[in-house]
């Protein structure tokens, strides 16, 4: 980067968190560090509610998930809006009603300590996994900036973000998130404008939306049926509903955002706000990577995108095969970019007939390209033992890094990065607040001051931080980012949805019942998500909430036949 892009970088990223410590300042209690004093308005509540579910990972990953797999994606978000609705109608009305710091100090009073013991513990390995997750993504950034080993910039990131959380707590947090979903939608809205800009002159937004539609990357609705795809309008609608239903009304990173809010209506018009933004957010961030897509019809694209891979294999044995690869794709760029000029002649004549021809030939052609971007990919993992070669995540930065103009590069690269640690500030902040209030204030220490929970509540979060910095070191493995924090929610969300549900509507089932179902359900979904052609992911939150619901119902019914016979 530039001298230019340093400081825009380094005076965005500054400003906003010396205004966030300084606001901050004065925490002096377990429900100011935790809660913010629950006196945030309802904007702050929701922009915050935005801020923690828009990580790194969003802006990284989402635009190479549709350089690749078209904007299919979107349909994930699809029940958002109506899981917004019953969270308001029945999750925010009991949590306030009961002044709770966390969703699952309800559950103690309504079954028994084990099952709260339980559903804590199951969102803190799912949460604490997925964090570290989260602090991968920037180290990408700097890695690939700094052209340095991806463990020195994990170990610095997740540094910078542990000590920013450790001072501040959920009132720095929240503070700061409010100017980063500004800042993060201006950088959005001119990222987007010049991928547009640094198209050819002849080529419009609706030119390059026609070139990606024929290849197959407009899908942003699929109505077919099939347990297997990962996103369709019914994944998403149902099996979306069911992990944003347990997304936002069980896990705390979440819960710990909204019960900040001065009261119920300013809680429920926060989380509003975020249903009807979420899902056009999302729209326009893989838009973005259509429109990246688009333009690397225009200009030869790298076979593999990520810099420091590249790099390495250069000084390896596969050197020659890889370079072999490369002089075969640019031959076939050129090739396709002839293709794509013709269409885009086809398509100002509208000649349909050539148009269809053309398209045919440009599917064909991306399909090889393809190909050999993948043998490229097998021989990055050959030189690299134990990674995953998808470099869907480089992508977008490879594309600004290389294409956007000095200042511009500064500020997304900051937006990312705000984005980082905004979200994994709020994961720390309720991993922190789940150990203390369900385990240490109740097992450990229950009647100490304020000023000792305080303590604890930042050793916890140094602690928690720390085990997220090594979990980020294994997260090269997992392939696309955006993918694998969802797949990794969806192996628990199920289960712990269920609790809840069995706790609203099911009165008459008790906690003995509700535990077993627990852990029989929790062991039959890891079990399905292992076998060799699983269902898709989005499934599993609802076979999860629904079987452990059966299973509860049953367990009580043999329980009190049990409890009947003489």
């Amino acid at each position: 980067m530039s001298v230019t892009d340093w400081c825009v970088l380094l005076i965005t990223l500054l400003s906003i968190v010396v205004y966030g410590v300084w606001k901050s300042r004065g925490t002096k209690n377990i429900e100011g560090y935790l809660l913010a004093d629950r006196q945030l308005p309802w904007y702050q509540v929701g922009l915050s509610v935005m801020a923690t579910q828009a990580s790194a990972i969003t802006f990284l990953s989402a635009p190479g998930q549709a350089y690749g797999d078209g904007m299919r994606f979107v349909q994930f978000y699809f029940g958002l809006p109506l899981a917004m609705i019953v969270i308001c109608i029945a999750f925010i009305p009991v949590f306030s009603r009961m002044n709770v710091y966390t969703a699952y100090e309800y559950l103690e009073q309504r079954f028994d300590n084990k099952t709260r013991s339980l559903t804590a513990f199951l969102f803190l390995l799912q949460r604490g996994l997925s964090t570290g997750i989260t602090i991968y993504a920037p180290a990408i950034i700097l890695s690939t900036i700094l052209g340095v080993g991806i463990t020195y910039t994990t170990l610095l990131m997740g540094g910078l973000v542990i000590l920013y959380t450790v001072y501040g707590g959920t009132k720095a947090v929240s503070y700061t998130q409010m100017f980063q979903m500004a800042v993060i939608f201006s950088g959005l809205f001119f990222a987007g404008y010049m991928v547009v800009h640094l198209l050819p002159e002849e080529v419009g937004f609706t030119d390059a939306l026609h070139i990606a539609g024929k290849m197959g990357k407009m899908n942003a609705l699929d109505t077919t049926f099939d347990w297997n795809n990962r996103y369709n309008i019914w994944s998403g609608l149902i099996g979306g509903l069911f992990l944003q239903l347990s997304y936002f009304g069980t896990d705390q990173s979440q819960v710990g955002r909204y019960l900040t809010g001065k009261s119920v209506a300013e809680s429920r018009i926060g989380l509003i706000m975020n249903g009807l933004l979420k899902i056009p957010m999302q729209f326009l961030i893989l838009l973005i990577g259509i429109l990246v897509f688009a333009f690397y019809q225009f200009h030869t694209p790298p076979v593999y995108f990520n810099k420091v891979e590249v790099a390495s294999i250069q000084n390896s044995t596969y050197r020659n095969e890889y370079n072999a690869l490369q002089e075969q794709y640019d031959v076939l760029q050129q090739g396709k970019r002839k293709q794509v000029d013709a269409y885009i002649a086809a398509l100002h004549q509208q000649d349909k007939a050539q148009q269809q021809w053309l398209g045919v030939q440009l599917k064909q052609a991306d399909a090889q390209s393809e190909a050999i971007r993948t043998s490229a990919a097998e021989l990055i993992k050959k030189n690299t033992a134990n990674k995953d070669a998808n470099d869907r995540d480089y992508v977008f930065l490879s594309f600004v890094m290389d294409h956007l103009p000095v200042g511009l590069v500064g500020l997304l690269i900051a937006i990312i990065f705000l984005a980082a640690m905004g979200s994994t500030a709020s994961g720390l902040n309720s991993l922190a607040s789940t150990t203390i209030v369900d385990f240490y204030k109740r097992f450990h220490k229950k009647l100490e001051n304020e000023a000792h929970y305080l303590s604890a509540s930042r050793w916890a979060t140094i602690l928690w931080g720390l085990f997220c910095v090594v979990v980020a070191f294994f997260a090269s493995r997992v392939g696309n980012l955006i993918e694998a924090v969802n797949i990794l929610g969806s192996l628990f969300y199920g289960t712990i949805l269920g609790i809840f549900l069995v706790a609203f509507w099911m009165k008459k089932v008790k906690g003995t019942a509700v535990f077993y179902a627990a852990l029989l359900t929790e062991v039959i979904v890891i079990v399905i998500s292992l076998q060799e052609h699983p269902i898709a992911f989005l499934w599993l939150n609802v076979i999860g909430c629904l079987l452990l619901m059966l299973l509860a119902a049953c367990f009580q019914f043999c329980f009190v036949r049990s409890a009947k016979k003489p």
